[in-house]
């Protein structure tokens, strides 16, 4: 939310560019000698249509030896659902795999039930080799190969004709290395898993019991020898039933690359060009668009009326008491000079609280966005944007102290403590405690979006111990300011408001107000929304960060325009009506994201409906605070910058 469209747009495209070509500050390439093992690593099972994420080694899949152990994670990933442990699998560097046993599980009705299940609801692997997701290899409806980027691989599959589950028991790993000149390792730019479900079956009939030594080079009848399996191949799929033998097997197949490892992440970033860059184009033009109407209104609208208006009230002003008798009675504005500046009628420190809040939300929402667009926080590093979030969120903290303490001293409001210690506990314990509800019912579905008890510790240490005392530092100097001056005297009783027209009451304005505003971003929420619940890669913060910057100036030029018109009806309770016009986009993104539920394809499980519509509840207030404060602080700005443009009495 930034300067003018011009501006914005070039800041998008510049930004956008520095995603191109990828690298990340700080990542450093590991080159894999010749046969050198080369880790795999799985990460949490993954569901759109329950938004639960599970263990993987919930489900009867291959362990390693020694049990699974989990990787070092940093504070977001924890806060994202992330559980990253090693796996079974042995991949060495240039070691083609052909058909290799990997392990033997016999269901138990209670696997197979819960396998099943899992299957039913869509779960997906998420496998990770060097730092790269695996992508997903598939066959399109005309029969052609096609890779997905995101999202990983299914586990299993259900056939149309009848309900039986089927497991993905066979998977080609597929990997593509890159050798820079002067190095003699190789680097990994490729990870992709094609998965298969093939009923295995041993040559001459052997049963295997899964724990000799016997099964791991016995041959099997599925497999042809020195060939990597092939979909064409398969005659009969592994299904998912008590006492079934399930052998899990898999392929390895080396491929040369000309990818560079700095540009490795473009191919999953862009999803291959699935989504043409045009259309994100065309949000961006779409929003300098609306911006540019808005500021063709204001100019021709506001500032013509209010050069005409100023020059006849100063006129107004030298006339002299019998010249004045003979003027008509003035009208506008002007009238309301005595009680522009007179604080809320209801909840001003309310009021105050959430201009506060929502100043420090924006700002860090800001150089979050920011960071990502140059290219700091990137998918590569797995919960940065998380943590990032957090970390700026709490360090703005001071800015939410000195800006509701300079309103709430204007208003000359005297629980200064009370209105500070609400500042620092009003948004983020809402939030707080949200997360700590859901967090606990999650720990009852056994998800690994259900955070550990040390990592709730540290965000509880994070905000009592930093962001609270930031909050009070920053209204300890708000406080020792001096109180902001107004223009005009207020007087002592307040002059009545006149009866409004049904489309000049601050209600309908206030309904209106979010239309235009919500129609400059609602191309890029689409986007957004899909990577937030659809674990689809989001990189083009370049566009979000202009499509931010004219959102906010699209908010500032609306309210400012209601504001005016609200004050030459004579209707000077302009306080509230200007943060809720501006806040109101926030309900038409609550809305929107109603409309969107239905693009999950949600199980019917209550949490997932609790999960998705209470999450988008708080992204929804945090949208009100921001466009909220932004319009009422612009507003502040316009109302003390025309009446102290014209003599009054």
């Amino acid at each position: 939310m930034r300067s003018f469209a011009a501006k914005a747009s070039v800041a998008a495209v510049a930004f956008l560019r520095t995603c191109h070509g990828f690298y990340v500050p700080g990542v450093k390439p590991h080159e894999f000698l010749p046969g050198e093992e080369v880790p795999m690593k799985v990460n949490s099972l993954t569901s759109i249509h329950t938004q639960l994420p599970k263990d993987y080694y919930r489900l009867p899949f291959c362990r390693p030896n020694g049990g699974p152990k989990m990787a070092s994670e940093n504070l977001g990933e924890f806060l994202t659902g992330n559980k990253i442990q090693n796996s079974a699998y042995s991949i060495n560097m240039l070691r083609e795999v052909f058909c290799q046993v990997l392990c033997q599980v016999t269901l138990t009705p209670i696997e197979a039930k819960s396998l099943a299940t899992h299957i039913k609801y869509g779960y997906h692997n998420n496998w990770i080799i060097d730092n790269l997701p695996g992508a997903s290899v598939g066959l399109t409806g005309t029969g052609h190969h096609q890779t997905h980027y995101a999202g990983g691989f299914p586990i299993g599959f259900i056939t149309q004709d009848s309900p039986e589950a089927f497991v993905f028991n066979h998977v080609n790993i597929i990997l593509e290395y890159h050798n820079p000149e002067g190095k003699e390792g190789h680097r990994v730019v490729g990870f992709a898993v094609e998965p298969m479900s093939i009923n295995h079956h041993y040559s001459g009939g052997f049963q295997w019991d899964g724990v000799s030594s016997d099964g791991f080079t016995k041959p099997l009848d599925t497999c042809i020898a020195n060939q990597h399996a092939d979909r064409n191949n398969i005659g009969d799929f592994q299904r998912v039933r008590p006492g079934e033998n399930i052998i899990y097997t898999y392929d390895v197949m080396w491929r040369y690359s000309e990818t560079a490892w700095a540009s490795r992440w473009d191919v999953y970033l862009s999803e291959d060009h699935m989504v043409p860059a045009q259309v994100h184009w065309y949000s961006i033009t779409n929003s300098i668009l609306v911006v540019l109407f808005l500021s063709l209104l204001v100019v021709s609208i506001l500032v013509r009326n209010l050069r005409r208006d100023i020059a006849g009230y100063n006129a107004m002003a030298a006339l002299t008491d019998e010249e004045k008798e003979e003027e008509a009675e003035e009208s506008g504005w002007k009238l309301v000079h005595a009680d522009v500046f007179r604080p809320p009628q209801n909840w001003p420190m309310a009021y105050c609280i959430m201009v506060g809040s929502g100043v420090q939300i924006g700002v860090s929402g800001f150089v979050t966005i920011l960071l990502a667009a140059v290219g700091f926080l990137s998918p590569a590093r797995r919960g940065s944007l998380m943590t990032s979030v957090l970390v700026f969120y709490m360090l703005c903290g001071c800015l939410a102290g000195y800006v509701s303490s300079r309103l709430y001293k204007s208003f000359r409001g005297r629980q200064w403590q009370l209105c500070t210690l609400f500042t620092a506990t009003g948004f983020p314990g809402l939030c707080f405690f949200t997360f700590i509800f859901f967090n606990t019912i999650l720990a009852f579905f056994r998800s690994t979006a259900s955070v550990p008890f040390l990592d709730l510790v540290i965000v509880s240490a994070m905000w009592c111990c930093v962001s609270i005392p930031l909050v009070f530092l920053g209204a300890y100097f708000g406080y020792k300011e001096e109180a902001i001056s107004f223009p005009t005297v207020t007087s002592t009783i307040a002059r009545a408001i006149p009866e409004q027209t049904t489309f000049m009451k601050p209600i309908t304005a206030i309904l209106l107000a979010g239309m235009v505003p919500f129609a400059a971003a609602y191309v890029e929420l689409f986007f957004i929304m899909t990577s937030l619940w659809m674990d689809q890669f989001y990189y083009v913060f370049g566009f979000t960060l202009g499509v931010y910057v004219i959102l906010l100036i699209t908010v500032s030029e609306v309210t400012v325009l209601l504001c005016y018109y609200q004050l030459c009806a004579e209707n000077h309770r302009w306080w509230w009506f200007t943060f809720l016009s501006s806040g109101s986009i926030a309900g038409y993104t609550f809305v929107y994201s109603a409309f969107w539920f239905k693009s999950l394809e949600a199980s019917r499980m209550l949490i997932t409906y609790l999960l998705y519509f209470g999450y988008m509840f708080l992204i929804s207030s945090a949208l009100f605070l921001v466009t909220g404060s932004m319009g009422a602080l612009v507003s502040l700005w316009f109302v003390r910058k025309i009446f102290s443009t014209i003599k009054v009495d």
